[in-house]
């Protein structure tokens, strides 16, 4: 008879990036090299107006495409309204509208 913890054990949640199809990701960063500038400082996230109603920030889609998760980014992109603000805060100039369209352009057709 097994015993009961009142917990179990998650399946582990390691990307295996050897296993990661990368190809979209680079055909993004051909048209848009600007998004290696990324930072990841989170000043997109902290002012964007969908963000206070969806889970959505540039810096967490562009990770998730970096691992080779597009259906998560693409998903997360929907939300956004286009409204610029993340542009006008980014510290490194980053034209975030022009990326975020870029990668609509690039992944759809993915479906989610």
């Amino acid at each position: 008879m097994a015993t009961d913890f009142g917990f179990k054990l998650s399946p582990s949640s390691t990307i295996n990036m050897d296993r990661v199809d990368t190809t979209a990701f680079d055909t993004l960063v051909s048209m848009e090299p600007d998004v290696m500038k990324c930072i990841s400082c989170g000043s997109c996230t902290a002012t964007c107006t969908a963000g206070r109603f969806y889970d959505i920030g540039l810096r967490k889609v562009i990770l998730y495409l970096q691992r080779g998760m597009e259906k998560e980014a693409v998903g997360m992109l929907r939300h956004c309204m286009l409204c610029g603000k993340c542009t006008m805060v980014c510290p490194r100039g980053l034209n975030t509208r022009h990326i975020i369209l870029s990668i609509s352009k690039i992944y759809k057709d993915i479906e989610q």
